[in-house]
């Protein structure tokens, strides 16, 4: 049985909104404010060769979306259950729909098959606290 790891990558995803600045806030968010999103991966890597082309292009693709690292790698410290198997990517979107169009852009599809490749992956993308 895989040990649970959705409430590991949603606090993580909390923690990105934390980082790029965002406070959460009682009231309602004024009309017309957009909520940040956020792509998160938990990537556990199998071809550390084969990945190097994805890992020199990636940036590229969701930099035109507005798209920026919040966490690449570095090290995880488990503070309930299992830590993390591989790496944890966060990358900052503007909006739900700037993540999503990255995602699927022309670009980004043509990366994907590489680290799909090149490791085991689980990612998603959340909505962030509008401002």
């Amino acid at each position: 049985m895989k040990p649970p790891y959705s409430f590991l990558l949603t606090m993580l995803a909390a923690m990105a909104a934390g980082a790029v600045g965002l406070r959460a806030s009682q009231a309602q968010a004024p009309s017309g404010a957009t909520a940040p999103a956020f792509y998160v991966a938990e990537f556990e890597l199998t071809d550390p060769e084969g990945i190097r082309p994805y890992s020199a292009r990636v940036a590229a693709t969701f930099e035109p979306f507005g798209g920026r690292f919040i966490v690449r790698g570095g090290e995880a410290t488990a503070l309930e259950g299992d830590k993390p198997r591989g790496r944890l990517v966060v990358i900052a979107f503007a909006s739900m729909q700037r993540a999503q169009a990255w995602y699927n852009s022309p670009a980004y599809q043509e990366l994907r098959p590489i680290r799909q490749r090149s490791g085991n992956s689980r990612t998603f993308i959340v909505e962030g606290i509008a401002k």
